[in-house]
């Protein structure tokens, strides 16, 4: 889950957990475009914490659909904007045209996390490497046994942290792998990111590889020559 790296070199590094299963893996599609839209929920009133020890009422899970890609978009934005200062890659589509072509994607599964009329968590995953552009190697995976459901973005509400909503928003993903027949969870996180990879780990997933962001600083100097002194002509002899 996103929280407030500590400022160092970023590395981005590629987390895996078992989904413990080994059913065979199928080729999906975007289910959430067949399924009926899932009713409203009721009206309510945000059902925020207000303190220490509050229970925040009940969680609710549903697949995104074109109504809600104006409020998730802004959710989204709201949960990156301080880990993104932080960041050497961008933790999310820069633009919401982006964000809105995912939506049409073959394979895409993107869900959302609802506590009322709030959505306090978002996550974004695909069964099959999409895009010619894509950082995964499939092959990696292949030679290994591994059938992985590929997490592409988990996002929780900051005020909602700590109150067991990243933990319902990976039971989901595992149960989502475990259907599909896939026997792996990945995922990046930047190594800086402290609390988010924390997170990962207390929850068995392990590193697979890593990509490090190196950078050396360069001694400047400016392009034109400060002012240089002259010596003095000398005067002639008088005649």
């Amino acid at each position: 889950m996103p929280r407030t790296p500590k400022p160092s070199p970023a590395t981005v590094v590629t987390l895996v957990a078992p989904a413990e299963k080994k059913e065979p893996a199928k080729k999906v599609r975007a289910a959430r475009k067949a399924a009926p839209p899932s009713p409203a929920a009721p009206p309510a009133p945000p059902s925020r914490p207000s303190g220490p020890g509050t229970s925040p009422g009940e969680i609710r899970v549903r697949r995104m659909h074109r109504r809600d890609i104006n409020r998730t978009w802004e959710f989204i934005k709201r949960v990156f904007r301080d880990v993104n200062r932080q960041t050497v890659e961008y933790q999310r589509p820069r633009s919401k045209a982006r964000f809105e072509e995912q939506y049409e994607e073959e394979g895409v599964e993107q869900i959302l996390f609802e506590i009322g009329r709030d959505v306090v968590g978002y996550a974004e995953c695909a069964f099959e490497v999409l895009g010619s552009d894509n950082w995964i190697n499939p092959r990696y995976f292949e030679t290994r046994d591994m059938r992985p459901l590929f997490v592409e973005e988990l996002a929780t509400h900051p005020d909602y942290q700590g109150l067991g909503v990243g933990s319902f928003m990976i039971e989901q993903l595992m149960h989502l792998a475990r259907l599909r027949g896939c026997t792996h969870l990945v995922l990046e996180v930047a190594e800086n990111n402290e609390g988010a990879l924390k997170f990962y780990l207390k929850r068995a997933f392990q590193k697979l590889d890593s990509k490090v962001f190196l950078a050396k600083k360069i001694v400047s100097a400016p392009d034109l020559l400060p002012p240089r002194k002259l010596p003095q002509r000398r005067s002639r002899p008088k005649a």
